[in-house]
C-alpha cells in the first residue's frame, strides 16, 4: 500500500482520504486553512444527476454577455487582462457548442449517479448522519421559454435513464402544499437528492481523525520538489512532507499548486453566496431551483439555505451586496409567501467554486508526473460529485479498474 499526500481538505480531498484509508493506504491531508470553512460548507447541499449539461453551452455565451451589464445578475465575469481568465475564456468559447454538450452528458450523468449511490451507502455507516433526503429537486419556471427549455432537458434526461417529470402548477402545489406558488410549472428531478454539507464535512473529519489519518491544518504549500517524472516532496515554508503518491485537490487554489509543479490547471474561481434563514413553520420540503433567476433554495437544519450567483474573478474577500440582493429579490417572484430579508454582511457566506472552462471536472493522473493525481474543477457540483471523485482517486492510486470511464475528465485533455 502507498503513502499518499492529499493537498486540499475540502469535500474532494476528504472523500479521497476516506476511500484511500479504507483501501489500506497511509494518508496525510494538507490544507492551507483549518478544514472547517471550505467551499464544501456553504453550498446548497444538492446531489444532482439532473445536471448533465456542462456550463459551456452555446446559449451561455449570449446570455452571459447580457448578464454582464446587470449588477444583480446570477452570472458575471469581471473583465480583466488576467492571463488565466483569457485562457479560460478562449477555451470556454471553443467548447460552447452542441457537440461538446452531447459528449459530456453521459460521463457527467455516470459520475453523479455513482456519487449518489456512494452517499446512500455512506449514510448507512455509523457516525454518518448528514440528513440525506431523496425527494428530488423542483426546477420552477415562470416563462414559456424556460418551460420549453426545461421540458426539453427532462426529455433528454429520460433518454439518459433519469427520472424526471414535467409538472403543472396544480401538481406543484400538491408536492409543496405549504408554499404559495406563482409559477407556470416545474420539472421534478426525482433522480436528485440533498444533504447537509456541514454535517457531512463534520462526519468525514470526525471519521478521519478517529481512523488515524494525518490531518495537517494551516499549512500553505510554498514549494513542490520533483525529480524526473516524479514528485518527491511538498514544502510548507521549511516543513517538508513526502509520499509515494500526491493528490492535488485544492479546489480554486489548484492552479497555484499546479504552477509550483510547472503544469497548467485551467480553472477560474466562481464566487457564490449563500445565507440561512430559520423557518418558524416549515414551508418548503423539497429543494427548489429557480430557472430564470438561477437561485437554489434548500431545506436545511430547521430553516432554508438560499444560494446563487457565479462571479468569475480572482480570489478575493469582497461581498457584492447587489448579487445578494438579486438572490433575495428573486424569491417572492416565484413564492409570494417567502420574503427573506437581506442578510447582514456578517451572515453571508461566500466561497469559490473551481470552474473548468469546459464544465467537466479534472480527475486523473498527470501526464507529466507519474505519481501525481489531479482531482478538481467540479464547479457548482463539488459536493454532489465529491464521493464519486474520492472513490475514483482511490482506484487510480490503487491501480484498480475505475467504477466508471474517466477519459472525459482527463486533466490533460485538449
Amino acid at each position: 500500500m502507498s503513502k499518499v499526500l492529499i493537498i486540499g481538505g475540502g469535500i474532494v480531498g476528504l472523500s479521497s482520504a476516506y476511500y484511500l484509508h479504507k483501501a489500506g493506504h497511509q494518508v496525510t491531508v494538507l490544507d492551507k486553512g483549518d478544514m472547517t470553512d471550505s467551499c464544501s460548507y456553504g453550498n446548497a447541499g444538492m446531489i444532482v444527476p439532473s445536471h448533465f449539461i456542462p456550463l459551456a453551452t452555446p446559449g451561455m455565451v449570449s446570455q452571459g454577455i447580457k448578464w454582464m451589464f446587470n449588477s444583480k445578475s446570477p452570472f458575471y465575469v469581471k473583465p480583466s487582462l488576467n492571463p488565466q481568465l483569457i485562457s479560460w475564456g478562449l477555451k470556454f468559447l471553443q467548447k460552447a457548442n452542441a457537440g461538446h454538450v452531447e459528449r459530456s452528458a453521459t460521463p457527467l450523468t455516470e459520475l453523479s449517479l455513482l456519487s449518489k449511490k456512494l452517499y446512500e451507502d455512506l449514510s448507512k455507516e455509523p457516525g454518518f448522519d448528514f440528513d440525506l433526503v431523496e425527494k428530488g429537486i423542483l426546477m420552477f419556471y415562470k416563462t414559456e421559454k424556460a418551460g420549453e427549455e426545461e421540458a426539453h432537458m427532462a426529455e433528454k434526461g429520460r433518454e439518459l435513464g433519469l427520472d424526471m417529470a414535467v409538472l403543472s402548477p396544480a401538481e406543484c402545489v400538491k408536492l409543496q402544499p405549504n408554499l404559495q406558488l406563482d409559477v407556470l410549472g416545474a420539472v421534478h428531478y426525482r433522480c436528485d437528492a440533498h444533504l447537509s454539507p456541514n454535517k457531512l464535512m463534520a462526519a468525514l473529519l470526525r471519521y478521519l481523525k478517529g481512523a488515524g489519518v494525518n490531518l495537517v491544518t494551516n499549512k500553505e504549500v510554498t514549494k513542490i520538489e520533483t525529480t524526473g517524472d516524479k514528485v518527491t516532496g511538498v514544502l510548507s515554508h521549511s516543513e517538508k512532507f513526502t509520499a509515494d503518491e500526491y493528490i492535488v485537490a485544492g479546489g480554486s487554489w489548484s492552479p497555484a499548486i499546479g504552477k509550483l509543479l510547472g503544469i497548467k490547471i485551467l480553472l477560474m474561481p466562481g464566487k457564490g453566496y449563500s445565507f440561512n434563514i430559520k423557518q418558524e413553520i416549515p414551508a418548503m420540503e423539497i429543494p427548489a431551483l429557480l430557472a430564470e433567476a438561477r437561485v437554489a433554495i434548500t431545506p436545511m437544519n430547521g430553516g432554508l439555505r438560499y444560494g446563487g450567483t457565479m462571479e468569475l474573478d480572482k480570489i478575493n474577500s469582497r461581498i457584492n451586496m447587489n448579487r445578494v440582493k438579486g438572490i433575495v429579490e428573486s424569491v417572492p417572484k416565484y413564492f409570494p409567501g417567502l420574503k427573506p430579508a437581506i442578510p447582514a454582511e456578517k451572515d453571508i457566506w461566500f466561497g469559490f467554486r473551481p470552474s473548468s472552462a469546459d464544465g467537466l471536472p479534472y480527475i486523473g493522473r498527470s501526464n507529466k508526473f507519474s505519481n501525481l493525481v489531479i482531482a478538481t474543477g467540479h464547479g457548482m457540483m463539488g459536493l454532489g460529485l465529491g464521493a464519486a471523485t474520492g472513490l475514483l482517486v482511490q482506484e487510480i492510486v490503487s491501480g484498480d479498474k475505475t467504477a466508471i470511464a474517466i477519459d472525459a475528465f482527463a486533466p490533460d485533455r485538449k
